[in-house]
């Protein structure tokens, strides 16, 4: 019998490796996924059964024989949700970043390929960089990290500095309050920040790339780094990325636990073995960056974003989305609410909406 188990940090937090040990002495096939984003269901489970994969959460380790013998007789379970991909709360996004969370092993390339990963990168590489940049561009993707800058002004600046050596930077130093969406997709899909990263090094003529991690993230800090040593091994990073003439490669970073490092400049400092400290602006990064060479930095969730981008086409991310704000956006929903979890969504739906309707409102029932 297969079953996925959550190994996000979220289920970790509350019982996960527990219930993954109790399902292992159970004799039962554990498959390691990242979690589906509804984080008050777990530890959530899903185990293959003859009519598909069923959903049972919140478990805890002392349930689960009880879980099994269900699926074994075909009983009915206090804990059973069904199909969790018909869940209301998932029935209601649109999933473009975090369409694979849950469902496939991270640190599998050959698992990410079957669920259309590497799409993006092949065509990256037939266009070549400038038609890259034009459907960057023609997306309307804006950056993720908060001040929401034109992704292809970024890249197009950067390309057309000269430079010998140029860098792509990831900022991973995810550290406001209730914010997990960075961790949730390195730790659930980190060949998707890969792809991303690798499609931007071509885009600007860059053959380096860092992901600055914060270090209150070990989980992700792992599987990132298990991640570029199997896409190393597997042709996605080194010399020739997937056979062509394109060099690009990853260095994981782990952050010192300094705040002022989620800025981008005092970022830079950090890498190059310097105490964070922001930069006065000009010269920009993309002029003078890491040791002084052209960089572009973008969060997590930017560079996730051009994967789709370049598999399906500019125009249809900027069907997503409404006025400027074009594509989807992970609300992250946390604290004082009844559903707490990752909400993926076109731009366009009230803060009501998103807290009342689909976060079902506070969790005491007070406003």
């Amino acid at each position: 019998m297969r079953v996925r188990v959550s190994h996000d940090a979220a289920s970790i937090a509350v019982g996960g490796l527990a219930v993954a040990q109790a399902l292992r002495e159970a004799e039962a096939q554990v498959l390691r996924v990242g979690s589906r984003g509804l984080f008050w269901l777990e530890p959530l489970i899903e185990i293959e059964t003859p009519i598909g994969w069923q959903a049972f959460g919140p478990v805890a380790a002392a349930e689960v024989p009880s879980i099994l013998d269900s699926v074994r007789n075909s009983a009915r379970h206090a804990l059973a949700l069904g199909n969790i991909e018909e869940h209301p709360f998932l029935m209601q996004q649109t999933r473009l970043t975090f369409a694979r969370c849950g469902s496939i092993d991270p640190v599998s390339v050959e698992d990410y390929a079957k669920t259309g990963g590497l799409e993006g990168l092949k065509r990256a590489i037939e266009i070549g960089p400038e038609k890259i940049r034009e459907e960057i561009a023609a997306s309307g993707l804006r950056g993720r990290g908060g001040a929401g800058f034109p992704a292809a002004i970024k890249w197009n600046s950067a390309a057309l500095t000269a430079g010998a050596q140029k860098y792509v930077v990831c900022n991973a130093d995810e550290g406001d309050s209730g914010t997990y969406a960075d961790r949730m997709l390195m730790e659930g899909d980190p060949f998707l920040l890969i792809e991303g990263m690798v499609i931007a090094g071509i885009a600007i003529g860059a053959t380096k790339g860092y992901v600055y991690i914060r270090s209150e993230y070990p989980h992700a800090i792992a599987a990132m780094r298990r991640a570029v040593d199997v896409g190393r091994e597997n042709g996605l990073l080194g010399k020739a990325v997937l056979g062509s003439a394109y060099a690009f490669d990853l260095e994981i970073r782990m952050g010192a636990g300094s705040y002022v490092c989620g800025e981008e400049t005092a970022l830079l400092d950090s890498l190059e073995g310097k105490r964070g400290q922001v930069r006065a602006k000009p010269p920009l990064p993309v002029h003078v960056g890491l040791f002084g060479k052209p960089t572009i930095i973008n969060n997590v969730l930017t560079f996730a974003a051009a994967p789709t981008i370049l598999a399906k086409g500019g125009a249809f991310y900027q069907s997503f989305g409404l006025g400027r704000s074009r594509g989807t956006m992970p609300i992250q929903l946390a604290g004082d609410i009844k559903y707490g979890g990752l909400f993926e969504t076109a731009f366009g739906p009230t803060l009501g909406k998103l807290v009342n309707d689909i976060g079902g409102g506070t969790r005491s029932g007070r406003p």
